[in-house]
């Protein structure tokens, strides 16, 4: 896998930055630090102020790769999906089967992830955890439908549309295919959500995984049996 994605950019929608980041060291340097920095004090606390303090670097040094910190954020979490899109096309495109196809998509999008040595800017593991905290910021705004009309959700629409594929694949007279990806996906953060904070409102603990459970849901939404 790690091979396979070496060489490979991750496209997010250029209306996200004025400067791209990946085109300089500054700016992967940019990337690198607000994903720890954001993890370490969470969003609210989280300002540019203290990004360029912790890179060693002007504040209005940031700003000529990002405009605010939202974009920051909707950059981010792009990024993550795109990523996680990579390794979902990677890891079923040669599987024929479409339960076993379905089964390995849900697994790649609930599984723990693990650092992907291909992108050393990034820790995917630390990205993970802000996506999970943080990801519903990026879209419960007043500018949600203006931003949606840029196309600055798209990687994430087109994950939703890739596992609805999927999901008809298994049961192509199911109605509501793009309601159960998305909802698959939401389900995964927010479990992750729970099992870190609320425990006692999941059954996801650390003998029940994530995607045993949501494995079971779709599974059983689209009245087919796993085993057969």
């Amino acid at each position: 896998m790690e091979r396979l994605l070496q060489g490979v950019k991750i496209k997010i929608n250029d209306k996200l930055y004025v400067k791209d980041p990946e085109s300089s060291e500054l700016g992967k340097n940019i990337i690198e630090h607000s994903i720890l920095l954001i993890n370490k004090l969470g969003w609210e606390n989280f300002t540019f102020k203290k990004l360029g303090k912790a890179i060693g670097s002007n504040e209005s040094s940031i700003y000529r790769y990002f405009e605010n910190k939202h974009k920051l954020l909707i950059y981010l979490t792009s990024w993550y999906w795109g990523w996680m899109e990579y390794h979902l096309v990677f890891a079923t495109h040669s599987i024929q089967d479409p339960k076993e196809k379905l089964i390995k998509g849900i697994s790649i999008l609930t599984s723990e992830v693990k650092i992907d040595a291909s992108f050393s800017h990034i820790n995917e593991v630390i990205l993970n955890e802000i996506v999970i905290n943080e990801y519903s910021k990026s879209y419960l705004t007043k500018e949600v439908d203006n931003e949606n009309k840029e196309g600055y959700f798209t990687v994430y629409k087109r994950m939703v549309s890739r596992i609805g594929e999927m999901i008809k694949g298994v049961n192509a007279s199911y109605k509501f295919p793009s309601s159960l990806a998305s909802t698959l996906l939401e389900s995964a953060l927010h479990q992750h959500y729970l099992k870190d904070h609320f425990s006692t409102l999941t059954d996801c603990n650390d003998k029940v995984a994530i995607t045993e459970y949501l494995t079971h849901l779709v599974f059983n939404t689209l009245n087919t049996p796993i085993n057969e």
